[in-house]
């Protein structure tokens, strides 16, 4: 534990030094971060689906630095400083986890998570329950995020199964309007068929952003494949048939792990 508090300790003290004595440091506001963090945010999801630990200790550094940023030119305002956001989040946790610290009892992490939304709302003094979804969230994640919130207050499938009736649903009325070749009416109809497969996927514990994630990676790594063998061969990709393609891609897929 010693050790954790000195480097901690150590970082603070760095950036105190960078906020003084290096031009770029010393520019950086609280929206000039902002994009860059982001980007950070992303860059760890990227070495988590990647499950390289190496990459994951960098990058949760990246991120560490940032909050610690953001802190420093707060500070520097008189606005709150690191200690203030470390005890806000420790009586945050403290707060939502009266099964653990407090005298309420619960069964399951599904009755943990309905309990977190409920003080959420009691805690922030919020009307209503979506108030809680950032509306810069990406859509897809969004989609997520809304359909856990509305669980969390019971609005859901009584069993998990059911949620195919409404996909299949969805699915029939995109057909209907892309026969018809309505284009606004086929991209809200698209719409639907996506949230209702977010949906699906939530019911069945899968991250979507995750799932579909990991099929980019796979896909890119199999046209990779494709392409270096094309190349292997004197080939160019504008000069093969489909079918031609198809025999590499298949072959590409004994690769997967």
């Amino acid at each position: 534990m010693q050790n954790k508090l000195e480097q901690f300790e150590r970082l603070l003290s760095i950036l105190d030094e960078l906020r003084v004595k290096c031009p770029w440091d010393r520019e950086q506001t609280i929206e000039s971060l902002r994009h860059l963090t982001i980007e950070e945010t992303y860059e760890l999801g990227e070495a988590i689906l990647k499950n390289d630990m190496q990459e994951l200790k960098k990058e949760l550094g990246d991120l560490l630095l940032h909050i610690v940023f953001y802190a420093k030119i707060a500070e520097e305002k008189q606005i709150f400083d690191i200690a203030d956001v470390i005890d806000s989040l420790c009586k945050k946790l403290i707060f939502r986890h009266p099964h653990v610290f407090g005298d309420v009892t619960v069964e399951n992490s599904t009755q943990v998570t309905e309990n977190w939304e409920a003080l959420k709302l009691k805690e922030k003094a919020k009307k209503r329950v979506l108030e809680g979804v950032p509306q810069s969230l990406p859509a897809l994640v969004k989609a997520n995020r809304i359909q856990d919130k509305a669980r969390g207050v019971g609005f859901d499938w009584e069993k998990r199964e059911q949620v195919w009736d409404k996909v299949k649903e969805e699915f029939e009325e995109f057909e209907v309007e892309m026969k018809a070749g309505n284009n606004v009416d086929m991209e809200k109809e698209f719409g639907d068929l996506l949230f209702s497969l977010v949906n699906a996927a939530r019911l069945y514990k899968i991250d979507p952003e995750s799932a579909l994630e990991r099929t980019n990676l796979k896909f890119i790594k199999r046209f990779n494949y494709l392409e270096e063998q094309t190349l292997m061969k004197g080939l160019s990709l504008h000069d093969m048939s489909l079918a031609e393609m198809d025999v590499i891609w298949e072959d590409a897929k004994k690769f997967d792990q």
